[in-house]
């Protein structure tokens, strides 16, 4: 894998094959007739890849990977023309399903938990970036560890990344995040559950939301946070300030893929040398044209860049 100085570099420890389709409806017992299914590459880190890909920017993936679905991946983003290192496992990658109901248009996601890595396995993931002769600016590590990778995992990652000069961006959840947070990252990205988990606080009022975003940047655990709220918008809060963005008015086909569209186009950004608050308005319109696609599917540009002069930020 060769990596230029402007690229971004992501890191997926629990990659998967997603599969999407749909079927009439959903009831217990009998076979469901679904129609053709979709398949896309999945995982925090991939997802987030690709949008900085596909919004112009570019980006290399790392991830540990094994069997037939981790060959599928492999070949499936190289022949979109990204860049990758695969780490290789002994057991299989995971694949993940989603299904629609078209009667009421709910969605039923399946996820399941991923291969257990050998610490050899997980060791070679971090062993990977350290042995890069250059790091750029941004490392994105996000989703899930998988089985067999202990809680502090990130917390590593962002050891060697603060050693290196880069910046960490970090979106994961659980006892993960938090100790990746304490070791002190750029940005991280939590949802509002998350953000609960990481302070302790109820977080029942916006003015309570800030306070606690702002206690993570004031404590030094992150430079940086970006938490999103669903449908009562994002929050972005630096030592500088915080900015806030409503929602915007979308019609949801899925919500899949909203926070990696909103994390791709964040970096890819301030990748570009955009101002936070700027990047922050990319970000809230990736992930609200990411509600717009449906299936597994990420933000498209052309529904970014219509959506973006609607973010009207607030401080």
């Amino acid at each position: 894998m060769t990596l230029l100085a402007d690229t971004v570099l992501c890191l997926t420890m629990n990659p998967s094959v997603d599969v999407s389709t749909h079927t009439e409806r959903v009831v217990p017992a009998d076979k469901l007739r679904c129609g053709t299914a979709r398949r896309d590459a999945g995982g925090g880190g991939l997802n987030v890849a690709r949008v900085v890909q596909r919004l112009g920017g570019r980006s290399s993936a790392l991830f540990p990977a094994g069997g037939p679905a981790g060959d599928w991946l492999v070949s499936h983003l190289q022949a979109a023309g990204l860049p990758v290192r695969r780490i290789a496992l002994a057991d299989d990658t995971r694949e993940n399903f989603t299904v629609q109901a078209l009667d009421t248009g709910a969605e039923f996601r399946f996820v399941l938990p991923g291969p257990t890595l050998t610490e050899a396995e997980w060791r070679a993931s971090l062993a990977a970036i350290e042995s890069l002769p250059h790091l750029p600016a941004f490392v994105v590590a996000s989703g899930s560890l998988p089985p067999g990778v202990p809680t502090d995992f990130y917390a590593r990652l962002a050891d060697i990344v603060r050693s290196r000069g880069s910046r960490l961006v970090l979106d994961s959840s659980g006892p993960a995040l938090a100790a990746g947070v304490a070791a002190g990252v750029y940005l991280v990205k939590p949802n509002l559950s998350e953000l609960r988990d990481l302070t302790q606080r109820p977080l029942d009022t916006p003015a309570q939301w800030r306070a606690a975003a702002q206690a993570l940047v004031d404590e030094g655990r992150a430079e940086v946070v970006a938490l999103t709220l669903g449908e009562q918008g994002a929050l972005l809060v630096t030592r500088d300030g915080a900015w806030g963005a409503q929602a915007l008015p979308i019609t949801v086909a899925s919500s899949v893929g909203a926070g990696d569209s909103f994390v791709g186009a964040i970096v890819w950004a301030l990748q570009r040398g955009e101002s936070l608050p700027d990047a922050f308005t990319w970000a809230v319109a990736a992930g609200s044209a990411a509600l717009l696609t449906p299936g597994t599917g990420l933000c498209l540009v052309n529904d970014v860049e219509r959506l973006r002069p609607q973010v009207r930020l607030q401080r």
